[in-house]
């Protein structure tokens, strides 16, 4: 066994077993700071082993087992009351537990949990980034654009204050949900845009490990509130955006834009999902929120055979009901790309170089300056553009994309 092929199984395990193990510890410890030390440590311990020993036939089971006795381990060296002990004994019961909420799994108990109210939006979805996807505290902090140490001090505070206001570990009542899930949904939002554009420099550009957890999460809570519009409407924008995977990402490492893909390879049982609960949706005859207008918007993308059939007039028509729910610069910047096909680059330019000011430091806000400039035949100021963009970019395939294009100018 080498130690590649090691640690290879390790990140492995831990794309596909992080947030299980963290789930599963909280429920069984009641303490998010002990199942996270405990699950760390046991990925720690398998890369000092597996090398040795071997990859174990069950990885999963391995890293429970371990993690469960890392976890015991601390509380007795912590001296814990007796009684304490004796709850952690309960990871090697075999009675199954008791469900806990409407829907019994564990990390949807977990993204309820990491997503309480007590919390501060900026504190639940670092949390839930840190616990559910499994993200370490430096990408975070590329996430949101803030300093390491900043970011690990948030995850810190946010998991004592759980442990301090004795948050519940449980999905809430039936009645309590609406008031939860509108912070859940915008958690789920960011943790399936980190893995569908990773901002790791030195992680997969796509993850779809991520994109698989926000998705699988997505439906469970589509099952608790099926009449929910914006619950349908992320569902389907993720489903609608996971079907464009396959082909957002070349054979030589490189990004692969909306236009230049080849639609052939769309998963077309996911774009029929997403289309279906926009549909849904519209027939309802309610006022779309901002999670169903982004799904619209992806849907008119994937109804298209070419992107030459793109129904740009429909796209801004779309952009501009969201512009009125989110009048955010990246609503803002992203409705331009749109205008650009519609009214042309000059008009698009025009409304992208106003949002310099809240934008400056955003990777795309450059690359799609870049691109304006391009098309209105200004090289060089596009080569500057390209430059900052790459600069900014913390994507592999992004940065490879970004390259090429500015190269091709001269």
């Amino acid at each position: 066994m080498s130690d590649v092929d090691a640690r290879e199984a390790v990140a492995r395990s831990h794309r596909e077993e992080w947030a299980r193990l963290v789930a599963s510890l909280t429920r069984r410890f009641g303490d998010l700071d002990i199942a996270e030390e405990a699950v760390a440590e046991a990925f720690a311990t398998a890369l000092e082993r597996w090398p040795a020993h071997g990859i174990p036939p069950n990885p999963g089971g391995w890293l429970t087992t371990t993690a469960n006795r890392k976890a015991i381990d601390r509380i007795r060296r912590e001296s814990k009351l007796d009684g304490k002990v004796k709850e952690a004994q309960r990871v090697f019961d075999d009675d199954p537990p008791e469900p806990l909420g409407a829907i019994d799994d564990d990390r949807l108990r977990l993204l309820f949990t990491c997503c309480h109210p007590a919390l501060a939006m900026e504190a639940r979805v670092a949390l839930t980034l840190r616990m559910v996807g499994g993200l370490t505290v430096p990408e975070i902090a590329r996430a949101f654009l803030v300093q390491e140490t900043a970011m690990g001090q948030r995850v810190t505070r946010a998991k004592a204050k759980i442990k301090a206001a004795h948050v519940p570990y449980r999905v809430p009542a039936a009645e309590d949900l609406p008031a939860r899930v509108s912070g859940v949904l915008a958690v789920l939002f960011l943790v399936f845009n980190e893995g569908y554009l990773s901002t790791g420099a030195d992680t997969d550009p796509v993850r779809h490990d991520l994109t698989g957890e926000a998705i699988r999460l997505g439906r469970l809570l589509r099952a608790l509130l099926p009449q929910d519009g914006e619950v349908a409407g992320l569902l389907a924008l993720m489903l609608l955006t996971e079907a464009r995977g396959a082909a957002r990402v070349s054979a030589s490492g490189e990004l692969v834009t909306l236009g230049e893909q080849d639609r052939g390879t769309w998963d077309a049982a996911l774009v029929a999902e997403g289309h279906r609960l926009v549909r849904e949706r519209l027939v309802a005859g309610v006022a779309p929120g901002r999670y169903q207008l982004l799904a619209a918007i992806n849907a008119v993308h994937t109804s298209a055979r070419d992107v030459r059939d793109t129904d740009w007039s429909q796209v801004v028509a779309l952009y501009d009901q969201l512009v009125r729910l989110d009048p955010s610069p990246i609503v803002a910047l992203n409705r331009a790309v749109a205008v650009a096909e519609l009214d042309g680059p000059e008009v698009a330019l025009a409304a992208v170089d106003r949002l310099e000011d809240r934008l400056a430091g955003y990777h795309a806000y450059h690359a799609t300056r870049a691109d304006l400039l391009r098309r209105t035949g200004r090289s060089q100021a596009s080569r500057a553009a390209y430059g900052r963009a790459i600069e900014l970019a913390g994507n592999t395939a992004e940065v490879a994309y970004l390259s090429r294009r500015r190269d091709q100018l001269g």
